[in-house]
């Protein structure tokens, strides 16, 4: 099995490229600070992903950002700006849709591969009871879109090819170390096998779809 993981750098990210060494893959990382990959500028992404020989099994994309120019998400409308807004958007949504785009080639046309991507539950519309989080909740939701139509246009190429969101739970990275006081975290590796577990059992049927970390279904 060959696997690419975007974003390896990030706590995510090279745990599930750890994850998946365990099991005997052959991995390539990738990520901004090692390669320099920048998932918002589509000609870095072209260049670095253009130079892979593929196909891959799995392509894995752990980018994302919970804050861009922000100190932290916003608790209100008063705290909103255009700048987080479309930094946001750029970072979460944009830039993993550029990978896809890119990527398509890299997967290969005669037997099951995944295409996955980290969401998050918040970006769910559906579950939305707390408010708040605007940009962050916002990209998310941007990305589950784009994601789902992307996969609907793999299917005809790529006719045993999975594309889904993903939600990890809260992991314990510095990504989520001021949330630590009020939400339970696992560990990377918990959180990286959780989510392996659930690409696993993912079929081309269910392309498009938004899971938790359990492989349950997220409203969206």
């Amino acid at each position: 099995m060959k696997g690419l993981v975007i974003g390896a750098s990030g706590g995510i990210g090279r745990a599930v490229a750890a994850a998946l060494e365990a099991r005997g893959a052959a991995v390539t990382r990738l990520s901004r600070r090692g390669d320099g990959l920048d998932v918002t500028d589509e000609a870095s992404v072209a260049a670095v992903l253009g130079a892979l020989e593929g196909p891959f099994d799995l392509i894995f994309v752990a980018s994302g950002a919970l804050t861009v120019r922000a100190a932290r998400p916003e608790k209100s409308l008063r705290d909103v700006s255009a700048e987080e807004l479309l930094a946001q958007y750029a970072v979460n949504a944009v830039g993993p849709m550029l990978v896809l785009k890119h990527a398509v080639k890299l997967l290969p046309r005669d037997r099951r591969s995944v295409f996955a991507v980290l969401s998050a539950r918040v970006g769910s519309i559906g579950d939305n009871r707390l408010g708040g989080w605007h940009s962050y909740r916002a990209a998310k939701s941007g990305l589950n879109q784009l994601v789902h139509g992307a996969s609907i246009e793999v299917a005809r190429t790529h006719k045993q090819a999975v594309v889904a969101c993903l939600h990890p739970g809260t992991v314990a990275t510095p990504f989520t170390e001021a949330y630590a006081a009020s939400h339970p975290r696992v560990a990377p590796e918990v959180a990286a096998e959780n989510l392996l577990n659930v690409i696993d059992g993912l079929t081309p049927a269910q392309s498009g779809g938004f899971f938790d970390y359990a492989g349950q279904a997220i409203p969206w």
